[in-house]
């Protein structure tokens, strides 16, 4: 790997940094979030302020898209690592107002997870949030046998369209039915000649041989959903744009509008012949071409590629795209000068009562989460390793940083009871953990946590929490899942003693190297996952071995754990 980085862990914090020292309009808060520096004004305005995000390494989306005319904060997760559900929710706080908030959302599991999660405890606290998902990808049936369609580059004309309402001054409901409509008319599709490096991994996500090229690939280094050999760009964009059109429906006469996006490591000259073919192509089908784009708008870090969104348009949406706006990747002009320092607004603190109970490190509830800390950093590179073959290799990273982050926020638990503790854990874990792992960790805790305050053993509680991953993913057994290994230790768990659950995880795991993924990012890989276990459940092997070796010693600590 050859990257001009300083800390690989430190990448994001110091990316954004550098964005908000050049661009005065911009201010950076707490987790990632970038938001205008008027929000406040727009506030109590009353004007619906917009919301997207995503793991980082898409740049210039998404902080690139804040601004007048398009966003009013962007939330940005580690690279290829959806943000939590804790910094969704800062974003929410500090531009909600009584306009309301319209978050949007690309088709990606960890995305809906934790922005949905975010919604619903903003709509608790009285703030009016609507959602909407963007599922551009044209490569993927939109009844597939697969996590379903995901959000690519066409979700930068999202933005562009219910910016503009909403400083037009329309009302949620119109701004969020605006942005549904053009969500609907794109549809999107990337060819890539080279792979992708997230920093923190050190090697590429794929390998591509010097003559092949990935097609229908997502936005996070996986492979598509086909390979095959290279060859020349006339042929690759009108096949891409032959499937662009039959898509969306797209006939002679229609109104489209064009966005040609670099992938990150496409030159300029390639883009120009790009577009004279895409362009010509249109022309030759007798479409009408109002409009049209070229350049980097949402990347996948240095991936040579690109990706061809195409729009049907009408005058309403025409005039929403035409719309003045001020910033830093939308091709228009903006403010050139150079702030002295980053610009901090101030927000409103959440207030948390901390008790001063402290928790007691022998029990045996914290020697079993100590050990599934310790054997969870132990396990980052395997499980990176591991994701790398079947994902985008986060999750040996995600769950090493949220092990670390339960460790150290230890003194603050509440030490009142184990239920006590587990809601303290659920908490960093919401907070630290992005992706699709961290909410649905989350989840499992707090229900784990909920049902032995109501006086039921720990056996019927981790069964409870097992559930709750199941209703929040929308997965089950044979999806290819955690809840592989998961759902088996529960019922061995209510049988017998906790070296049964372990060996039923055991078993889960080794059959999932056998099944085609139905949920997750695996799902778009098909039959290339075969021969290979989940992460996702080889993590809940990793857990459960620390937490029987912790507590294996003492049969008296074993049922207390159960």
């Amino acid at each position: 790997m050859k990257k001009l980085v300083n800390d690989p862990a430190e990448v994001v914090s110091e990316m954004l940094q550098g964005f908000v020292l050049t661009n005065p309009g911009i201010a950076l808060l707490d987790d990632g979030v970038v938001v205008r520096a008027d929000h406040a004004a727009l506030r109590l305005a009353g004007q619906v302020a917009l919301v997207s995000g995503g793991g980082a390494g898409h740049e210039p989306a998404h902080a690139g898209y804040v601004g007048p005319g398009m966003l009013t904060a962007a939330v940005a997760g580690d690279v290829f690592t959806s943000p939590s559900v804790d910094a969704v929710l800062t974003a929410v706080r500090a531009v909600g107002g009584p306009g309301g908030v319209l978050l949007i959302v690309k088709n990606y599991t960890g995305d809906r997870l934790n922005f949905g999660l975010a919604a619903e405890i903003a709509r608790t606290e009285g703030l009016d949030v609507e959602m909407i998902v963007v599922a551009d990808d044209a490569a993927l049936a939109a009844d597939g046998n697969n996590a379903g369609r995901r959000g690519l580059a066409g979700t930068v004309l999202v933005h562009k369209i219910a910016g503009a309402a909403a400083e037009a001054g329309l009302p949620l409901a119109a701004v969020k039915q605006e942005a549904m409509k053009a969500a609907e008319s794109i549809a999107t599709m990337g060819v890539a000649l080279s792979a992708c490096t997230v920093p923190a991994a050190g090697k590429p996500g794929l390998e591509l041989g010097a003559d092949e090229i990935e097609w229908g690939l997502g936005i996070h280094g996986e492979p598509g959903v086909e390979r095959g050999g290279i060859r020349p760009a006339d042929e690759v964009i009108d096949t891409l744009l032959a499937r662009l059109v039959a898509d969306r429906g797209i006939n002679a006469g229609d109104r489209v509008a064009l966005l040609v996006n670099n992938l990150g490591g496409m030159p300029t000259m390639e883009l120009g012949i790009i577009a004279r073919r895409a362009v010509t192509f249109l022309a030759e089908q007798g479409i009408t071409l109002e409009r049209a784009w070229v350049g980097s708008f949402l990347t996948a870090l240095e991936m040579a590629g690109c990706s061809l969104s195409l729009a049907r348009v009408d005058d309403e949406m025409l005039t929403r795209l035409d719309a003045p706006t001020q910033t830093i990747a939308w091709p228009a002009a903006h403010v050139g000068r150079v702030a002295r320092e980053i610009a901090t607004p101030r927000q409103d603190q959440e207030i948390v009562a901390v008790s001063t109970i402290q928790l007691d490190e022998s029990s045996s509830l914290w020697r079993a989460v100590e050990a599934v800390c310790v054997r969870l950093i132990a396990a980052e590179q395997e499980l990176t390793d591991l994701d790398q073959l079947v994902g985008d290799g986060d999750l040996g990273l995600s769950l090493a940083r949220g092990a670390r982050a339960i460790l150290n926020d230890k003194p603050q638990y509440d030490g009142t009871g184990g239920a006590s503790v587990l809601r303290g854990i659920a908490g960093t874990v919401r907070r630290v953990v992005g992706g699709t792992s961290g909410p649905l960790y989350a989840a499992m805790i707090l229900r784990i946590s909920a049902t032995l305050s109501a006086g039921e053993p720990w056996p019927v509680a981790f069964e409870a929490g097992v559930d709750a991953i199941a209703e929040l993913g929308g997965a089950r057994t044979g999806d290819r899942t955690m809840l592989d290994a998961l759902i088996p230790a529960a019922a061995a768990l209510r049988r017998g003693a906790l070296a049964d659950a372990v060996a039923a995880a055991r078993v889960g795991t080794e059959e999932t190297a056998d099944i085609l993924a139905l949920r997750g990012r695996s799902s778009y890989l098909g039959d290339r996952v075969l021969g290979v276990v989940d992460p996702g459940a080889r993590a809940v092997v990793i857990q459960l071995e620390a937490i029987h070796s912790a507590l294996e010693p003492s049969p008296a600590q074993v049922s207390a754990i159960r």
